[in-house]
């Protein structure tokens, strides 16, 4: 009888154990990627434009899949309507005006794409690059760390003075709403406005936590693929995929949540100032942002952080390699059940921050999986992070590191069509028992 009983403690223990190991980065029963993304987009091409987007939208209007639509010029979603667009529909960003679409604060953007019949963005050239288009900025009136309001007129040139109006963010509402994202790709956005600033994929300034962010794909971005200036609210199910500068990236006291969510980095596209998978900060200038209100915080959760370098140690001696995530002074992140694999090093901390207890109380990395990364955490410009791996390498907080090579790390990153960057730890695939949708 003991002998019965002490066998199925183990393998109850062994079982719990998998099952822990099984939470970390991505996790899904069935592999989320599949149907709507698209990680080979340049060999796609789409019907020639039936219709012409430019100047303002001042009333609700519907954008159907029966059409290809081409943005022309800075496209300005004003006067409170709400642009809705049917699953499966195709929008071309004009490479001659450098096109972008903007939903301005109080105007909403309800684009419901299906996990077979995603929305798409993308560049009207034959031969797409990165940088090809400007691309999507939404606008809203929850609250950022700045004095006063924000405003995103840097981005336009040539903007009509009646427009400049429409470029400004922030308020006061938590729980604004600025429409629906799901299913939506976004492709070769990020054409360069002026020396060091590009457009975004994505430019989210003041949402609210009403706005829904869910299956979302920024791919060959020349900027950030996403960029978060303040508000309020839950990303869930982000890819970005290969992005010259950062993947996702927390500024003037964005209070979010990025959950279940992709990066796969290639050094051979990456940008030398600087681009790196998460980047988590308060401020550009410290003048900027008022100290009193709440600063940057995030919440990371089930991320997946990959460098696809085909040889690893010559692309760090090359340069091309960098940190993973970058963490600025007096900016929150919490990072939990994560898995960061091939970086150099795998996170970095601005060498204005001070640490000691109070600090790492604000920066957390638990149940983590460090693969392969040429060191795990240190302070920008010092080699020396003993103190720093004694803390996070304490037993209580569940960390592992590994050097494992991509493709035994995960379950078949080597797929064009289909990938599947779900964690495999002894060929079990990282999943939960309950996804949410």
């Amino acid at each position: 009888m003991k002998k019965i009983t002490l066998t199925v403690f183990i393998v109850l223990f062994a079982l719990a154990t998998s099952f822990a190991q099984q939470e970390k980065g991505i996790i899904g029963k069935n592999n989320w990627l599949n149907n709507w993304t698209d990680f080979q987009s340049r060999n796609q091409s789409y019907a020639e434009p039936s219709q012409i987007l430019t100047g303002n939208i001042t009333e609700d209007t519907k954008l159907v899949k029966r059409h290809v639509y081409l943005l022309v010029g800075s496209i300005f979603v004003t006067n409170n309507a709400v642009l809705t667009i049917e699953p499966g529909t195709v929008i071309l960003g004009d490479y001659a005006s450098k096109a972008s679409l903007t939903i301005t604060k109080g105007a909403a953007i309800i684009a419901a794409g299906l996990e077979t019949d995603p929305i798409i963005f993308t560049s009207n050239r034959q031969i797409k690059k990165a940088g090809d288009w400007g691309g999507l900025i939404i606008l809203g009136d929850a609250a950022t760390n700045k004095f006063g309001n924000g405003s995103v007129a840097s981005y336009y040139t040539r903007l009509a003075g009646s427009n400049y109006a429409h470029t400004n963010y922030g308020g006061e509402n938590l729980n604004s709403n600025s429409g629906l994202m799901k299913y939506v790709r976004i492709e070769y956005a990020g054409s360069r406005v002026k020396t060091g600033l590009n457009f975004n994929g994505l430019l989210l300034a003041g949402v609210g936590r009403e706005t829904v962010l869910e299956n979302i794909m920024v791919s060959n971005a020349q900027g950030n693929s996403f960029e978060i200036w303040g508000g309020n609210f839950s990303m869930n199910k982000m890819v970005s995929y290969k992005a010259n500068q950062t993947d996702y990236k927390f500024n003037y006291g964005a209070q979010c949540e990025l959950i279940n969510s992709l990066a796969v980095r290639s050094p051979y596209v990456s940008s030398s100032s600087g681009s790196r998978c998460l980047e988590v900060v308060a401020y550009d200038k410290r003048e900027e942002v008022d100290f009193a209100k709440p600063s940057t915080a995030l919440k990371a959760q089930n991320l997946t952080f990959l460098n696809v370098s085909k040889d690893l140690r010559a692309d760090i001696s090359m340069g091309l390699v960098k940190e993973s995530v970058y963490v600025g002074e007096n900016a929150a992140l919490d990072m939990n059940k994560s898995v960061i694999s091939g970086f150099n090093p795998a996170v970095i901390f601005e060498n204005k921050i001070q640490i000691n207890q109070q600090t790492l109380d604000k920066i957390k990395f638990t149940d983590m999986y460090f693969s392969n990364c040429n060191g795990n955490i240190f302070v920008e410009n010092n080699s020396n992070n003993e103190d720093l791996e004694n803390w996070y390498g304490n037993h209580a907080f569940f960390n592992v590191y590994s050097k494992g090579h991509n493709a035994e790390t995960f379950i078949d990153i080597n797929n064009l069509r289909r990938p599947d960057y779900r964690l495999r730890i002894n060929k079990i695939i990282a999943s939960n028992e309950v996804e949410s949708n």
